[in-house]
């Protein structure tokens, strides 16, 4: 996979669209200079650490910084952004709750202020002009890959078929959308050939509004997936086997296979269950046999790439972001879409996470030693 991963990245180098080298040192520049970092809530773990980082990051290249979080309220989200603006930011950094963050984002442009919407885009609006987030379609590919592998479905026939069950994440979430599409475009073949059978609502892809609303997750919470879990194992999967779920992230994942793992059903072996974040609970989760996969997003590097991003929006220079495409270079133009105008949106590129490499985000330190044993990370 790294050397799948390199080679992605050499080829756009060629084409000239990775934003390369280390970022120029400009601390005397942002000296004093105030960052507000919005994040959207805490029950997803990956947003205190992500929020922790951008802290760090921006205060290494001396700006004063302070990070909220919303609880998922984008009410509470909205007044932290108005006390950063009270407070004299030059910058917010936005992990959005949902569109109704549109409102303060044009309070932030009334004021000038640079506003870079951080993972998820910002919908509905018109006022910023920059997004920082994963090649997030290509998230969803390699969930679709995690199952094709797991369930060996190049060999699969419509004589035996696999049963799957699809979930997605939040509705208010754009980048729902894309992992569920890029998913999708991987399992929809064996789907449409039989191999692959859809156990529950199937959407073929994310237009079908009215099914995506059936599968989806509203604000990625972990009780939610698990009832849902439950009531299909009790309703339309009673009487079949499930070989696979589709979970668009690990908190959703765990609570699955927590759902699964109740099932006498499936005591003696779990379904080929999918994840997203590399939250070293489902590291461990992926090491001991039971989650099958995760897709790594450094988020340590997304939260570097965002605090560069600021920087040279503040400073009126051009962003070098190392190892950054801008999606319209790729042909994801869409990916900036905010319903309203299209933002430069600058991607990162994900990682598969598989047993045999569980180990790959311990060695890039995305987790502390701490994180390691209280996960029986050893």
């Amino acid at each position: 996979m790294k050397k799948i991963l390199f080679a992605v990245v050499a080829a756009v180098l060629v084409a000239g669209t990775v934003f390369a080298g280390p970022g120029a040192d400009s601390k005397g520049a942002a000296s004093g200079t105030f960052v507000g970092i919005a994040m959207p809530e805490t029950h997803v773990l990956r947003w205190i650490k992500d929020g922790a980082s951008l802290k760090k990051f921006a205060e290494a290249k001396g700006f004063r910084a302070q990070d909220q979080y919303a609880n998922a309220d984008q009410n509470l989200q909205n007044t932290q952004i108005q006390n950063f603006l009270t407070q004299g930011a030059k910058a917010i950094i936005i992990g959005c709750v949902n569109d109704g963050v549109a409102a303060a984002v044009a309070d932030a442009a009334r004021d000038k202020v640079t506003v870079v919407a951080y993972d998820r885009i910002i919908p509905n609006s018109a006022d910023y002009d920059y997004y920082i987030t994963f090649n997030n379609f290509k998230v969803g590919q390699l969930q679709g890959q995690g199952i094709e592998r797991g369930l060996n479905l190049k060999s699969a026939t419509a004589a035996a078929p696999k049963y799957i069950t699809l979930f997605a994440g939040s509705p208010t979430d754009g980048n729902a959308f894309f992992f569920y599409d890029g998913a999708m475009s991987v399992l929809n073949p064996y789907v449409e050939s039989g191999a692959l059978i859809v156990v529950g609502p199937y959407p073929k892809t994310s237009k079908d509004t009215a099914n995506f609303q059936r599968i989806a997750t509203e604000n990625w919470q972990a009780a939610v997936a698990k009832t849902r879990m439950e009531n299909l194992l009790n309703g339309d999967a009673k009487d079949v086997t499930l070989d696979a779920v589709l979970a668009p992230n690990d908190t959703l994942a765990r609570a699955i296979i927590e759902a699964c793992k109740a099932d006498a059903k499936y005591a003696s072996k779990l379904p080929v269950v999918t994840g997203q974040d590399a939250e070293a609970a489902s590291a461990a989760s992926i090491k001991n046999g039971e989650q099958y996969m995760t897709v790594f997003k450094d988020t340590t590097k997304l939260a570097e790439a965002a605090i560069l991003l600021a920087e040279a929006a503040v400073n009126g220079t051009t962003p070098n972001i190392p190892g950054a495409v801008l999606a319209s270079s790729i042909g994801l133009e869409s990916i900036g879409d905010t319903g309203k105008k299209v933002v430069r949106a600058y991607l990162l590129d994900p990682v598969i996470i598989y047993r045999e490499n569980w180990r790959d985000p311990v060695n890039a330190g995305f987790y502390t030693q701490e994180e390691i044993d209280q996960n029986n990370l050893k």
